[in-house]
């Protein structure tokens, strides 16, 4: 049995042309998945025995919504997904005037260790498929009432490390018959796995790339990201310049400040000299705290400085508005609170 959200147009065509239906068929199916129709038998132009065809072959799996929290500051929702393995993961749905964006996770748990990030405190426990990442903006736009038209792959895991389930699910989502969503509005956040960005830039998809930086050298980065003991800033620079190159798209560079860390004015500068003449932008983000770290977010007068500092160099820096503050919206932050929660009460 497969899960049908696995198979793209492509892919689902081929099927039927395999099992003597009408490769038109397939189409049809997918209306039905993309009308939040998630049962075989209420599909009701498809015929009877093809119906039965699809029920013997596939199934199609949505999440369990475990949670659903609304904060009171904003309009972000937070959503406790279940599959039906057992497994929890997490999205984001962020409500903005120019759309509804989702951020969406790649793996459950995450290998990559990064000392600020909630995700990957317990390791990975295993990748999402293409149909599973799916299934989570398609869940999503069901519970909030509303088409999704941006799409970040920010929340648990590294997109790179998951490289083949992400690319299908890319192409998933933008298929025309699918979600329909243009590669402009997906954003990929990766923390610098420099084959993949080699490999992703080849592909020239018009994708925003997004490198979690966090630090201007090698020595800070390994204190924060375990990633910089395999490959060094100079490898991601360079593998970034390489995507520019190839696709012509601008860069982000995503900059957690944490306080007496790296936002200090020598970190500034050596930041300034590190991305002088390369087409990104930084986003400055105050980073979450997570009460198993010692990271501590920096003063709301280190942000502007830091900002500032990098602004006048002719950096173009934005710093992130913080969404569902009160609601653990950071990554991974949720779903361990939960996990916690359930093993606390198998101790009663």
């Amino acid at each position: 049995m497969y899960n049908i959200l696995d198979f793209n147009p492509e892919k689902l065509k081929q099927w039927m042309k395999e099992n003597k239906e009408s490769e038109f068929r397939a189409k049809q199916i997918f209306d039905w998945i993309y009308k939040n129709i998630w049962d075989f038998d209420q599909m009701t132009n498809i015929p009877k025995n093809t119906r039965e065809k699809l029920k013997n072959s596939f199934y199609i799996e949505i999440p369990e919504v475990v949670h659903m929290y609304k904060s009171k500051l904003d309009d972000t929702f937070k959503f406790l997904y279940k599959y039906k393995d057992g497994n929890i993961i997490e999205s984001v749905v962020m409500k903005y005037k120019h759309g509804n964006s989702i951020c969406v996770s790649t793996q459950i748990g995450c290998r990559m260790g990064c000392k600020f990030c909630a995700s990957t405190l317990e390791g990975i426990v295993r990748n999402l498929s293409s149909g599973e990442i799916l299934a989570q903006v398609l869940k999503s736009q069901e519970q909030i009432g509303e088409r999704i038209s941006n799409i970040v792959l920010m929340g648990s895991g590294e997109p790179l490390d998951n490289y083949d389930n992400v690319m299908e699910f890319l192409n998933s989502v933008n298929a025309e018959y699918g979600l329909n969503i243009g590669q402009r509005h997906i954003t990929l956040s990766t923390c610098g796995i420099v084959p993949k960005i080699i490999e992703l830039a080849d592909k020239n998809m018009q994708i925003t790339l997004a490198i979690s930086l966090h630090a201007p050298n090698d020595e800070l980065r390994k204190t924060m990201m375990p990633v910089a003991y395999k490959y060094s800033i100079d490898e991601v620079i360079k593998a970034c310049k390489y995507y520019i190159s190839k696709t012509n798209r601008r860069i982000t560079f995503e900059y957690a400040l944490v306080n007496g860390v790296n936002d200090t004015r020598e970190c500034g500068f050596q930041l300034i000299q590190l991305l002088k003449g390369i087409l990104c932008h930084v986003n400055l983000i105050p980073v979450n705290e997570v009460k198993e770290r010692e990271f501590k977010k920096s003063s709301s007068n280190n942000v502007k400085d830091f900002y500032e500092m990098l602004s006048s160099h002719g950096i173009e820096t934005t710093i992130r508005r913080e969404m569902g503050s009160d609601i653990n919206a950071a990554c991974g932050q949720l779903r361990r609170s939960y996990l916690e929660s359930k093993n606390d009460l198998k101790g009663v």
